[in-house]
């Protein structure tokens, strides 16, 4: 047994009271207590880490050596090693303890402070938040603009996203006049620091037509989008679905979304469970879950999913 694993079983067996006083101490930044909360989320981050990586990996697993467990591809040994696993690993530890996470635990109805941080690590909030950071999805107003004033903030994305002066004035309910002078000094101040492109985002435009310089009026059109639009009765059947799928524990979900979405052998998932501890039925510690007993969740767990759809 590591050293991670030891500590997870201490903490594991610790009175709430106990752990809502690490939560504290580690959210001072006392050493002994960060690392006790290092131990409890490093399963979460390294199962977590797989996942997410392996989900997006592409083309990585061929130019680069894999840092997860077990790697991903074969490259040369030569190759420099990939970024993303170590990254993501970091992201996630701050992500679920940093100092706010840690005072927000309060320990309700028992709930220890490894499930504290499962719930966060296998919620939809997480993953989005993993897939902005990941791939930059976010827009960052510079502190510069912040500093301007209270609406430059606002000013700056409307203007980003291509909104007309009068509308922002509008939106913002301010005269139109002192609109003119905050985009003025947004646009001297990005110029200023060579950052004037931040205004201009990528977009999607149309390669199919071109547009006749005598109709000038066509180059103001929106650009053209592809259009994904499903089916009315498919996003019925998707909504109910996600709302059905809300009312399943979050283990239901992890055994789920392993074995039948990501088609995962059950001894790994078998070895996840036990790896974080958690039971699949009342009595049955991890260690002890068989492969029936999980089909046998499996098979349950689906039919209440189906159950709660027809609600």
């Amino acid at each position: 047994m590591n050293n991670y694993q030891t500590q997870q079983n201490q903490q594991h067996s610790q009175p709430v009271e106990d752990q809502l006083a690490l939560a504290k101490a580690a959210a001072c930044g006392e050493k002994s207590a960060r690392e006790k909360v290092n131990a409890l989320t490093h399963p979460l981050i390294e199962y977590q880490t797989a996942r997410f990586c392996k989900r997006f990996c592409s083309e990585n697993q061929y130019l680069y050596r894999c840092t997860l467990k077990p790697p991903m591809g074969s490259p040369r040994l030569d190759v420099a090693w990939c970024e993303w696993g170590n990254a993501s690993y970091g992201w996630m530890l701050n992500d679920l303890s940093h100092e706010k996470r840690l005072l927000k635990y309060q320990g309700k109805n028992g709930a220890r402070l490894f499930d504290y941080f499962y719930q966060i690590a296998n919620s939809l909030p997480f993953y989005e938040r993993w897939k902005d950071w990941r791939f930059g999805r976010k827009v960052h107003v510079p502190t510069y603009i912040k500093a301007l004033a209270p609406d430059a903030p606002k000013v700056f994305l409307a203007l980003r996203s291509g909104e007309s002066i009068e509308i922002i004035a509008q939106k913002l309910s301010r005269r139109l006049a002192d609109i003119e002078t905050l985009v003025h000094s947004i646009i001297c101040l990005l110029t200023e620091k060579k950052r004037l492109h931040l205004l201009d985002p990528p977009r999607l435009i149309s390669i199919s037509e071109t547009v006749d310089d005598k109709q000038p009026q066509l180059i103001d059109r929106e650009p053209e989008l592809a259009s994904y639009d499903e089916a009315i009765d498919q996003q019925e059947d998707k909504q109910r679905l996600h709302q059905a799928w809300s009312k399943l524990s979050a283990v239901e979900q992890f055994v789920l979304e392993a074995l039948l979405i990501e088609d995962q052998d059950a001894d790994d998932v078998l070895a996840a469970l036990k790896q974080m501890q958690l039971s699949i039925k009342s009595g049955v510690s991890a260690e002890q879950t068989n492969r029936q007993q999980l089909y046998y969740f499996r098979r349950k767990t689906l039919e209440k999913l189906t159950t709660y759809m027809k609600e």
